[in-house]
């Protein structure tokens, strides 16, 4: 019997992972797409670290071939309800047009500039991204012209770029629905009950923030309150 033929060895992604579900559908879309994950997660000093717990469990349920965490403290100079305490946790529901104050001024720049490093370093080809621009509209660095724009900086700012074979940044779920979001998810597998959204930081979430609202009415609105927060299934 001749031996089996070597396999071609799987193209790398990295994916940024927050710990929250959409992060956690991307690169499960991704490792459907093919592709070995690397997940990459940041301690920025936020108030909600509990998600950062949240990311490390699901790198390991999804079986990604590494996890970092990287700490880059933005909370040195706040600026946001994620990294100064003495601005208050917005839960009055999302307003259209309206720049929320849970933008971190920022982030999601550095947050892409440093997985490009990891990306090039690592010889991957996409760069997995959960941003979302339907439910947060107002986030200047979750919309498409941004990461277009972005697309264009990274081409032009790394050795790789500039040979042809540049990091592809890839959203996937930038003009889904939250409801979309969370079918996918639940057909992908995803362990949604080790996910984390919630913004006020307890050990439990609270149901009332924004981020929480949003994600139980989707599990909701998908037939899964069981996945939704205590609060929700007491309303």
């Amino acid at each position: 019997m001749e031996p089996a033929p070597d396999l071609p060895a799987l193209p790398t992604a990295i994916a940024l992972l927050s710990g929250g579900l959409d992060s956690a559908t991307a690169a499960a879309l991704a490792q459907e797409a093919g592709y070995r994950v690397i997940g990459l997660s940041f301690d920025y000093g936020q108030r909600h670290r509990r998600e950062l717990q949240a990311a490390a469990q699901v790198a390991q349920t999804l079986g990604l071939a590494e996890h970092h965490t990287v700490a880059v403290n933005l909370a040195s100079w706040g600026g946001s309800a994620l990294t100064d305490a003495a601005i208050a946790i917005p839960n009055e529901g999302v307003q259209s047009g309206v720049i929320p104050s849970t933008y971190v001024p920022g982030r999601n720049t550095v947050f892409i500039a440093i997985g490009l490093s990891l990306a090039e370093a690592r010889s991957a080809e996409r760069l997995v991204l959960g941003v979302n621009a339907v439910d947060y509209s107002g986030y200047p660095d979750c919309r498409p012209d941004y990461l277009e724009a972005f697309q264009q900086l990274a081409d032009l700012a790394s050795k790789a770029g500039r040979e042809g074979h540049g990091t592809q940044l890839w959203a996937p779920l930038v003009t889904w629905s939250k409801t979309q979001i969370v079918q996918e998810a639940l057909r992908l597998q995803v362990p949604v009950g080790e996910t984390w959204s919630c913004y006020s930081g307890g050990e439990q979430p609270c149901g009332v923030c924004d981020s929480c609202r949003i994600r139980d009415a989707a599990l909701v609105e998908a037939g899964h309150p069981n996945l939704a927060s205590a609060a929700a299934r007491g309303r």
